[in-house]
């Protein structure tokens, strides 16, 4: 008898892998009637990730759109999975244990049947309370094994990794390839041992389409044991998404696999309804460079969901650098030639911070080290004279152990600025915070809402959350698209900055207008946003002129001036638990300044001399350029 192979629709997936957002409750709940009358899949990614940000980015309640999403599905007998990451739930930063169990607990009161789990270190420690929690609340527990190509990350690693997390009680495991560079004929010897020793574990194969190994890497899968394949659809398959269900059920099918048939008038409606939300406003927020598949991605390994967001601080920080090789008479780079010198930093930094899985957080962290290396070295100073803090964490073991050790040079390098390595379990570093989170909800007079939900959303995602509620993010996106459209339809004379407008639907299947950003600026509200595709960010409109400053004082006497070493937004804390820099403060050499938030991490700005400070020349939140003046010191 044929072996069955079951389908996996990543309808939350596909669009985050494209661009920045996914569909709206009404758009989504539109189209779930079709995707069930497809008749071809078992299960259906609804949520997770990035998902409930963006829904709070869109002004949106999220737990109205995971209720209204996943129950057809439900209805349907068709299950719902969502992706969690492990110590960080749904969000890049890690999450305190009873906001965790709290999730689970939440997410399956909605509707969500399976709980996809992974850590970007494949760190066992972190996925146990995953595992613990989801069973806990009735969920399917699924954990991920984190794909990536090193010396480390052997056939016998991952098969022994696997044994760990099903011996914690794992029901499922996903083979999690999420830059797509696993090798086919590896990926199937993983599987294959699995399956050896845990023949009624089922499997599920995930990868991407960018570097060109996935249909190659899917029939392998299915060869050796597989129950389950994500796949995507037009428009949204292939380039930095998901093969295609079209293609990957005739693969199968040739290949001697049953497989389910599929409703084709229901498909091309499926379709339909995906372009005309992309022509919608979708489309506005995808980069063309993300609809190709790009084989330079096998070398560095970085994730094609991520590509977006690399164009972006190329761009950005392309032109920064460019003007100061103009100031200082050097030639300049063309944006190939920085993406070279990225790819070849990306591949020397990789092994001395221990091979991390290039996966959300830890592949931005190593694509931001990378990038400032390239940009410091072009400028004649240093490697590793810029490292934000949450990346080291990642190399002193706050986050979880990583897979290799550390360089020497690295191991140096934070003995002389007296960090210090961590060996214990990250989930003690972040104590139980709800309480917390109660009382901020009790003296607003908000809602605790159905099953907590609402509790959960302040306690996952507190900045958002709270620009939420307060209209800010309905009020910012509404017109970062305004905008985008106004570009967009703009005459090209003055829209020389802007993407051409996209091919028509019968070709390609694009949005109809694009625009392509170039400033990798967020939104004009004080969040930092961590998504991904597979979490990535684009950027807003660029202030006109500098912030007012925040506060300033007659100058009397010499000023020294602090200036921004990079581009990107001045923050002048990052915890609530900090206080920020006032006017009059004492300040010695060393001292913390504020931070610049640039591709998703935080850079802390010290003092080069001590000094009482003068003036603040920012707004907290406001966008600067490298060079800039961030404060005046007497």
């Amino acid at each position: 008898m044929a072996k069955e192979i079951k389908f996996s629709l990543l309808y939350r997936d596909m669009w985050q892998s494209s661009g920045k957002y996914v569909p709206t409750v009404e758009q989504l709940t539109e189209v779930a009637p079709a995707i069930i009358e497809m008749g071809c899949f078992a299960r259906v990614e609804t949520n997770g990730g990035g998902f409930e940000q963006i829904n709070l980015l869109f002004g949106e309640n999220p737990n109205k759109a995971v209720r209204d999403w996943t129950q057809p599905f439900n209805d349907a007998g068709i299950q719902t999975h969502m992706l969690e990451r492990g110590l960080n739930g749904i969000r890049m930063s890690p999450v305190p244990s009873d906001v965790r169990r709290l999730m689970f607990r939440v997410k399956k009161k909605q509707g969500t049947d399976i709980a996809r789990s992974f850590d970007g270190l494949n760190d066992p420690r972190n996925l146990k309370d995953s595992i613990v929690f989801a069973k806990e609340a009735g969920m399917i527990s699924q954990a991920a094994l984190s794909l990536t190509v090193s010396p480390v990350h052997t056939v016998k690693y991952y098969t022994e990794l696997a044994d760990t997390l099903i011996g914690m009680g794992a029901d499922e495991i996903c083979i999690k390839d999420m830059a797509g560079v696993g090798r086919p004929a590896t990926i199937g010897r993983i599987i294959k041992k699995i399956k050896e020793k845990h023949a009624d574990t089922p499997v599920t194969y995930h990868g991407h389409a960018g570097p060109g190994f996935q249909m190659a890497s899917i029939l392998e899968a299915a060869h050796a044991g597989a129950e389950y394949i994500d796949v995507a659809m037009e428009p949204l398959s292939w380039g930095t998404g998901h093969a295609d269900l079209l293609a990957v059920q005739a693969m199968l099918k040739d290949a001697g696999f049953k497989v389910p048939d599929i409703n084709m008038k229901a498909y091309m409606k499926v379709r339909s309804l995906t372009q005309k939300f992309m022509d919608d406003f979708l489309g506005y927020y995808i980069d063309s460079k993300n609809r190709v598949m790009n084989s330079l991605l096998i070398g560095p390994g970085l994730p094609g969901g991520m590509m977006g967001s690399l164009m972006a601080d190329l761009e950005n920080n392309l032109a920064s650098l460019n003007r100061w090789k103009a100031k200082n008479g050097q030639p300049e780079l063309t944006q190939d030639d920085l993406l070279v010198k990225l790819f070849d930093e990306v591949t020397h930094v990789w092994p001395m911070v221990g091979y991390p899985p290039l996966v959300t957080p830890y592949s931005q962290y190593v694509k931001n080290l990378a990038l400032m290396n390239v940009l410091q070295l072009e400028k004649g100073k240093e490697r590793w004279s810029m490292i934000a803090d949450n990346i080291w964490d990642m190399i002193l073991g706050k986050s979880g152990k990583l897979p290799g050790e550390p360089a020497p040079e690295i191991v140096a390098m934070a003995k002389e600025q007296g960090r210090e390595f961590y060996t214990g379990n990250p989930q003690e570093l972040y104590p139980d915070k709800l309480d917390a989170f109660r009382d901020e909800m009790k003296q607003h007079n908000w809602e605790l809402g159905q099953d907590e939900e609402e509790l959960f959303e302040l306690a996952m995602h507190p900045e958002q959350y709270r620009a939420y509620k307060s209209g800010e993010a309905k009020k910012a996106f509404e017109a970062d698209l305004a905008k985008r459209k106004a570009e967009a339809n703009a005459p090209a004379a003055t829209a020389a900055t802007a993407a051409a407008p996209a091919a028509a639907a019968s070709d390609a299947f694009m949005p109809k207008q694009l625009v392509v950003n170039v400033d990798n600026e967020e939104f004009v509200v004080n969040i930092s946003y961590p998504g991904s595709n597979n979490g990535g960010s684009q950027p807003a409109t660029k202030e006109a002129a500098p912030a007012a400053p925040v506060e300033a004082a007659p100058a009397t006497g010499a000023v020294q001036e602090v200036l921004s070493p990079l581009e990107g937004k001045f923050f002048l804390t990052k915890e609530s638990s900090e206080s920020p820099l006032k006017v009059g403060d004492t300040v010695k050499e060393g001292d913390l300044i504020g931070y610049i938030e640039s591709m998703k991490t935080y850079n802390a700005v010290t003092a080069e001399v001590s000094g009482r400070v003068a003036e603040i020349c920012f707004d907290n939140g406001a966008s600067v350029d490298e060079d800039d003046i961030l404060v005046k010191l007497q």
